[in-house]
């Protein structure tokens, strides 16, 4: 990993960036999460020269494992969607095809609070929607009035793809038209805001569910659609993930990287874009390239676009624009693991399962510190935990997520044990604790999110050399991020 002036490789190449534009050209990646280092990935692979610049100490954002005392912690991200094929794919080029591990679907039982009680989600559904009658019409969660909603909505499916709309919408105007309010707020809700942590009154549909979208316009019911499809096809494991934990994926690509084209403690103050290419400035200098991939979250992407440097106007009214385009809000989370030694977890009464999602309190409340999730982690997936132990990772996000970030770390401690004791019962002194905050971590994809980023994209054009990749744009999970990752540093490629 270098360090000080730039190598002098990289600054003998300076002259022919400008006089030989047939020259092996350098390009310049901003960010070194988990798409950047996907990008990185596949420029190595193709034997392309660059340079990451990361501004923290490590490479993987908030793709982080820790191990303490034979407890494996996530601290974001614990697996990828195993239909998502692309973090998969890329594991196995690198050589981890042994290290997949597949979720324990054999005892795959998410659960709703509902009064202070854990009660489970119906066996079959997928999200809001369920795919079996029997387990469904049977569950407490619902209402009478909710059960026929459900079973009504097969029978709506032509005025359903009637009066689809033509544009977007939100999550929860969606649910509520094909299963009404209850449905929304009480699983809906919950659900989005586990994997999001916004709010389904203002995600955009078509950004966060474009599959529900297209069953609809091709059945009406979505239900339907879900039944049909869950006969054709064999069930598998929902989530994937590695036995050494996720940060292995990581670790195994930085490895692969040349040292010099890692850059870590170096965050980008400003770019400049000339008529030769662009200008990156950290606190070492300037440095020339050819082209930049911009990797870093909104609001990093933002302060650079606002202050980049274009030889012409219209260069400098798009980057301007850009900037405006990008998602305004960022949901902050806060991740709280307790593990417990076997003798202790002997005591408590967790269920089995995966975990549990708690829907948002009402506003007259004034219980708005609620927890977000929690997940049984030594349930979810083999390996986790010394044999016996239990692993709670218990989450805050939203509103909750934000308010608290700077409460000490024993204050979120205690205040998770009283919450998780309030729905799992009594519960024993923890063996370990680990506290993690992610700050503005997750971009919020509200309505019209799609439409903005098409514009956003465009307008790159105006800036010959600049593309933009991460989990603003086209989807914030592991294996999202991978693909477009890649998707850009292909894209890179042909630019050079």
């Amino acid at each position: 990993m270098p360090s000080g002036p730039p190598n002098t490789r990289l600054g003998s190449r300076k002259k022919n960036l400008a006089v030989n534009k047939s020259a092996t050209t350098a390009i310049a990646i901003v960010g070194g999460g988990i798409a950047g280092l996907a990008a990185a990935y596949e420029l190595a692979r193709q034997g392309a020269d660059f340079i990451l610049f990361e501004a923290s100490t490590r490479l993987g954002g908030i793709v982080e494992t820790i191990r303490i005392q034979d407890f494996l912690i996530e601290c974001g991200p614990d697996s990828w969607v195993t239909e998502k094929p692309w973090a998969a794919e890329l594991a196995i080029e690198l050589g981890l095809r042994d290290q997949i591990v597949l979720s324990n679907d054999q005892q795959r039982t998410t659960y709703i609070e509902k009064g202070r009680r854990l009660i489970a989600l119906p066996e079959g559904m997928r999200m809001m929607v369920p795919t079996q009658w029997e387990s469904q019409e049977g569950s407490p969660l619902f209402s009478a009035e909710a059960q026929r909603a459900y079973r009504e909505e097969p029978e709506r499916a032509a005025e359903l793809r009637a009066s689809a709309p033509q544009q977007d919408e939100t999550i929860a105007c969606f649910v509520r038209r094909h299963f009404g309010e209850e449905v929304a707020e009480t699983i809906a809700a919950p659900l989005l805001s586990g994997v999001f942590g916004g709010d389904i009154k203002r995600l955009s549909v078509r950004a966060i569910m474009p599959t529900f979208v297209k069953m609809e316009a091709d059945y009406g019911s979505v239900i339907a659609a879900l039944q049909q499809r869950s006969r054709r096809s064999l069930p598998q494991p929902i989530f994937s993930t590695l036995a050494g934990g996720m940060e292995v994926l990581v670790d195994r690509i930085a490895s692969g990287l040349p040292a010099r084209s890692v850059r870590l403690r170096q965050p980008v103050t400003r770019m400049r874009r000339d008529e030769d290419g662009w200008s990156i400035a950290t606190a070492a200098g300037e440095e020339r390239f050819q082209s930049v991939l911009l990797a870093t979250p909104p609001e990093a992407t933002r302060a650079l676009l606002q202050s980049l440097e274009s030889p012409t106007a219209a260069g400098s009214a798009a980057a301007a624009r850009m900037a405006e385009l990008l998602p305004q809000r960022c949901s902050s989370a806060i991740v709280v693991a307790l593990g417990f030694t076997a003798e202790r977890a002997a005591g408590m009464s967790i269920p089995r399962g995966f975990g549990f999602l708690v829907p948002a309190a009402p506003a007259r409340s004034g219980d708005d510190h609620r927890l977000l999730a929690c997940t049984f982690v030594d349930q979810k997936f083999p390996g986790r935990v010394p044999d016996g132990a239990a692993l709670l990772r218990a989450f805050f996000g939203g509103e909750a997520g934000a308010a608290l970030q700077k409460e000490p770390e024993d204050a979120l401690i205690r205040r998770t044990r009283e919450q998780l004791a309030s729905l799992l019962g009594p519960m024993p002194e923890h063996s370990v604790a680990l506290v993690r905050r992610l700050p503005h971590s997750l971009p919020q994809y509200e309505v019209g999110h799609l439409e903005r980023t098409a514009d956003l994209e465009s307008l790159a054009l105006a800036l010959p050399g600049l593309r933009l990749t991460g989990s603003a744009y086209h989807g914030v999970g592991v294996s999202d991020l991978i693909r477009e990752g890649r998707a850009a540093a292909r894209a890179m490629l042909l630019l050079n």
